[in-house]
């Protein structure tokens, strides 16, 4: 506490205070959250008391400019924070200058004017060719009602092996798996239809829970039903895939989406472009799908050895 009296005077000391408090009781964050805004803000003071030769007023943080905040960001950046840290950092001073400014005591202007630092693109957690087979097979299913052990693997066939979204395959009717159908229309992010190849093993792993399914799937009605007739909700498949990581010792980035990550990138290791990937995954630009070169950079660098007359 001696720290924080140092470091800033009284006044602004109690509303800091008071907008902890806010932010726990009234905004309910978590205490992860809590802790990281306390210690950010406070790491912000510290740097004032030496930015401006003594303990910050008030009206020291009413006067600060854009350039102040960048100079703390490049302090931060110097020590060592990279950009999500640093992203955070502002987070927490634009709360609490915020919430100074709707008490009528600060203006905020200065914080709200200095851009957040780019976060890097975090790339996709594929599994592996094995480890994806693993999930989408019958024989992998943990629940012992049988429709709901090959409902859920209908589901994780459909991610891995046409790449869709859980919310795409959750919304699929009786109607859209026809007999004989070798294309699967899916409607997806803002309306967007896009074709997809249906093969077999999909439709087959779609057929054996429809014959095994208690209920009456109407043509219309939603294909994937939860145990009480319902339809099937996402975070039932989610907790599904929490308990295989577990059974299997998948990695905690193995979720259902991880299905479809896997989808194109294996894709791409087999030799498909990035076009047609992108068709596939229903993304608008190209630059969305660009991110699994990254994940699949080893097959690159042996394509680049193998057949790059300078490698």
């Amino acid at each position: 506490m001696n720290e924080l009296l140092i470091i800033a005077d009284a006044h602004l000391m109690a509303e800091r205070a008071a907008w902890l408090q806010n932010l726990a009781s009234e905004r309910r964050l978590s205490e992860h959250t809590l802790t990281a805004y306390e210690r950010d803000t406070r790491q912000f003071l510290a740097f004032l008391t030496g930015h401006l030769a003594g303990p910050s007023t008030l009206r020291d943080i009413q006067a600060l400019r854009p350039a102040d905040f960048r100079a703390f960001l490049a302090a931060r950046r110097k020590e060592g924070s990279g950009a999500r840290s640093l992203g955070r950092n502002l987070a927490g001073l634009r709360s609490l200058l915020r919430y100074l400014e709707k008490k009528g005591l600060v203006n905020a202007a200065g914080a709200g004017a200095v851009r957040s630092p780019k976060q890097p693109k975090s790339l996709p957690k594929p599994l592996s060719d094995r480890q994806a087979i693993t999930v989408v097979s019958d024989e992998a299913q943990l629940h012992e009602e049988p429709w709901i052990a090959a409902r859920d693997a209908a589901v994780m066939t459909l991610l891995y092996g046409c790449g869709l979204r859980i919310s795409e395959a959750l919304d699929l009717t009786p109607g859209d798996l026809r007999a004989g159908a070798t294309m699967l229309r899916i409607v997806g992010k803002g309306n967007k239809t896009r074709l997809v190849p249906l093969l077999s093993v999909v439709f087959d792993a779609v057929e054996r829970y429809r014959s095994l399914c208690p209920y009456h799937l109407e043509a219309t009605q939603p294909l994937f039903r939860g145990a009480r007739g319902g339809k099937l909700q996402a975070a039932i498949i989610q907790r599904t895939m929490q308990k295989m990581r577990s059974a299997f010792g998948l990695p905690e980035t193995a979720t259902p989406h991880a299905l479809r990550h896997s989808f194109a990138t294996h894709l791409l290791a087999g030799g498909g472009d990035l076009r047609t990937i992108q068709e596939l995954l229903g993304h608008a630009s190209l630059s969305t799908t660009q991110v699994y070169t990254g994940v699949d950079s080893s097959r690159l660098l042996e394509v680049y050895d193998r057949a790059h007359p300078r490698a």
